[in-house]
């Protein structure tokens, strides 16, 4: 049964990457046995929910994002007796439980696709497939999002099947009616194990061009917003034809009849120049909760960029805010240095955000990007663009349970990646010590509630270079915040000293109030107004 009471409509996320979060089995990957027994963990920060990625039956050509059956456990991870216990266990301390439903592809070894294959009649449509030109080419010029050519050749069926990701990833055909029911079973088969909402994975690939269009090529500033390395060839292209936004948010209408009502809806945006205009789309009333976009951790949390999405967004809720997760680099490393110092740095400015708030595995830690040579690697994206200098490998690293122990308490084995631990230690370290990056975190969440910044407005006021200014109003009170990126003190027009109430600062400050290089501070509006 799902957890039962009012959820919040604002909710903290914290997303567990299974393989990477504990391991109980002795294998060097983590299980769910594992993530069970990080839940005490995970509650004492004061999250209301979490987002399991996926743990279903897969080849893990693609960390799992390639399912090959999504109504199993894939045995790596356990059983489905271990997930029961799971989301009795994370129940019972009060956190909801989101499914990640991958519904753009399958794997290859999916049964749907052997049946496709064969042409076996209710799957002869279930995938993309289309004629080769008549010079035997692909019908159109699309590129993956990996950077490969979008369609691959199956002589058995002497047609093309679409794959917007990996090969071995066929894109499932929307258009086709038995998908939509295949899917609505899948979201009712774990609806009735009692989770509470569903992450939905690329949620505006969905769609494409029927016809099969060629995409025209991108325009230098398009290029430039398409996330990922220059070098992949997908940001050559403008995806007019092969990622079809507006049927995309329509069908979300659908994936909230599947879901219900009461289900928490989290969707990826993947669309470059009109992200936050997609967004806007896919969260219109009747469809998702919340959606997320790259532009913050791809262009980075500076005032710029918050200026840019704030405009766009133009009031309308939905964007859930986040720096890091499985996909992205570990946003104190990509955007920092690394220590401690900027993971407090980013704490400050992400909890200050209203909206629902998405927080990765470790975040709370301070984990930096693991540096990683050729011979770590496993992920296919980033073992084809070696050596970019940070991948998706490097964000997976496992967690740093407790520093005095082999491989950080993770396991009793070599772990799948290296270990990269945190400057402040594991979470056992952590935990004990007060003005430790967990610590820091567990304050900036708790005023986060005290003051539900989750449903204020924000506003952003005029701030020099390398500096965020920004006023918070949440019901009667009203809250400033201001982020010094800068490597030299910044003393704001109205700094955080008396009569000013700081409630939270994530460096100590220097004199006159001033900020102390890469640090934050949030503080209770004077009487008078004044914010300089």
């Amino acid at each position: 049964m799902a957890l039962q009471g009012d959820r919040p409509e604002n909710p903290v996320i914290y997303q567990i990457y299974p393989r990477s979060f504990r391991d109980t089995s002795g294998t060097g990957e983590g299980d769910l046995r594992g993530v069970v027994e990080g839940l005490d963990h995970v509650a004492s920060l004061g999250v209301d929910a979490i987002w399991l990625s996926p743990f279903f039956r897969s080849p893990m050509c693609d960390g799992g994002y390639d399912v090959a059956d999504h109504c199993a456990v894939d045995p790596r991870f356990g059983t489905m007796q271990d997930f029961d216990d799971l989301l009795d266990r994370a129940h019972a301390l009060g956190l909801r439980v989101m499914v990640d439903l991958v519904l753009n592809h399958t794997s290859d070894t999916h049964d749907w696709f052997a049946r496709s294959l064969a042409r076996e009649e209710g799957y002869e449509d279930v995938y993309v497939w289309a004629d080769p030109k008549p010079d035997g080419s692909p019908p159109s010029n699309w590129v993956s999002f990996f950077g490969h050519p979008a369609w691959r050749w199956h002589p058995q069926r002497r047609q093309y099947c679409l794959t917007k990701f990996l090969p071995c990833q066929p894109c499932l055909n929307h258009y086709d009616t038995r998908v939509g029911q295949r899917l609505g079973e899948i979201t009712r088969f774990w609806l009735d194990r009692g989770v509470d909402g569903f992450r939905y994975d690329a949620v505006t690939s969905f769609f494409h061009d029927r016809a099969f269009r060629d995409n025209p090529a991108a325009t230098d500033a398009q290029a430039a917003l398409i996330p990922g390395p220059s070098s992949n060839p997908f940001t050559y292209q403008s995806h007019r034809h092969d990622v079809m936004p507006k049927d995309c948010a329509a069908f979300c209408t659908r994936l909230r009849e599947m879901a219900g009502p009461a289900a928490f809806l989290l969707g990826e945006v993947n669309n470059g120049p009109r992200s936050i205009e997609v967004l806007r789309d896919v969260t219109a009333d009747g469809r998702l909760d919340a959606a997320y976009t790259v532009d913050l951790p791809e262009r980075g949390p500076t005032q710029e960029v918050l200026a840019d999405v704030l405009t766009r967004l133009d009031g309308d809720g939905g964007l859930a805010w986040w720096l890091s997760c499985h996909d992205q680099p570990r946003h104190v490393s990509a955007h920092g240095d690394g220590t401690a110092r900027d993971a407090k740095l980013f704490a400050t400015l992400l909890c200050a955000l209203p909206g629902p708030l998405l927080m990765f595995q470790g975040e709370e830690l301070g984990q930096p990007q693991a540096k990683l040579g050729l011979d770590d690697l496993h992920d296919p994206y980033d073992r084809m663009y070696w050596p970019q200098p940070m991948g998706r490998d490097g964000a997976r690293a496992p967690m740093a349970w407790d520093a005095t122990l082999p491989r950080c308490g993770f396991s009793g084995n070599r772990p799948w990646l290296p270990i990269h631990p945190p400057e402040d230690g594991g979470a056992a370290q952590q935990a004990e010590n007060p003005g430790s990056v967990l610590s820091f975190y567990k304050q900036a969440l708790a005023l986060r509630r005290a003051h539900a910044l989750s449903g204020g407005r924000m506003s952003l006021l005029d701030a020099p270079d390398g500096t965020i200014r920004a006023r918070i109003e949440t019901g009667d009170a009203r809250l400033l915040l201001a982020v010094n990126l800068r490597d030299s003190d910044w003393t704001p027009e109205v700094a955080p000293t008396a009569p000013c109430a700081s409630i939270l600062q994530s460096a100590p400050p220097g004199p006159g109030g001033a900020l102390a290089p890469r640090s934050a501070a949030w503080w209770l509006e004077p009487a008078d107004g004044r914010t300089g």
